[in-house]
């Protein structure tokens, strides 16, 4: 059980360093020790932590795998492939609807003044709040092959990113107030409605 365990353990690890530095009170330690910089570095630089401090997860899976549960058979594993390639594009198209350099942390680095936000509620916004989120859920329980190293980190990273569009939604009702309320309302937070929205 040393794999399932230590991955669970380096998954928990991870969310809480980064919930941290996800944190208002994180951004505003940065702020008040590098000031107005901080704003426009600070996005880069959370992604470029949350890279590099993920790689103990992947070097546990690496070393301990444990056991194998179950392999998907060829050609049905196709069809789990296909499902990942979906959903690895839906995660691209979401990034690039709320603007994939600021997402990265780019754009903050290129312009002087703080940007003012707009919330997004159109394409896949529409039909759930957090689509990143949705399909890296899907992506990560249509692999085809599973051991119980793998249903560890899947299991903690899904539970993290359920909590994590709290910590998010809270965030965005701070920065938007009743627009995101009412988008609440409307739009589902992880399980998409199919059924066409009433327009924005």
């Amino acid at each position: 059980m040393a794999g399932p365990v230590l991955a669970f353990i380096a998954v928990a690890a991870y969310a809480a360093f980064h919930s941290l530095l996800a944190s208002r009170w994180a951004k505003a330690r940065a702020r008040a020790l590098l000031g107005a910089a901080a704003d426009r570095a600070y996005r880069l630089i959370f992604n470029v932590i949350g890279v590099i401090t993920f790689l103990p997860v992947l070097a546990v899976l690496a070393l301990e795998p444990g056991r194998r549960l179950y392999a998907v058979p060829w050609p049905w594993s196709i069809l789990f492939l296909a499902g990942q390639a979906v959903a690895a594009a839906f995660v691209a198209v979401g990034v690039w609807q709320t603007d994939a350099l600021h997402f990265l942390g780019l754009r903050q680095l290129m312009q002087s003044d703080r940007e003012t936000p707009s919330l997004v509620t159109t394409g896949l916004y529409r039909y759930v709040r957090h689509p990143l989120y949705t399909a890296g859920i899907a992506f990560l329980w249509l692999t085809p092959l599973m051991t119980t190293a793998l249903l560890a980190v899947y299991v903690a990273l899904t539970v993290y990113f359920y909590i994590g569009t709290f910590h998010e939604e809270a965030r965005l009702r701070a920065e938007f107030g009743e627009a995101y309320v009412e988008y609440q309302r409307r739009v589902p937070r992880l399980i998409p409605r199919f059924v066409r929205p009433a327009a924005d």
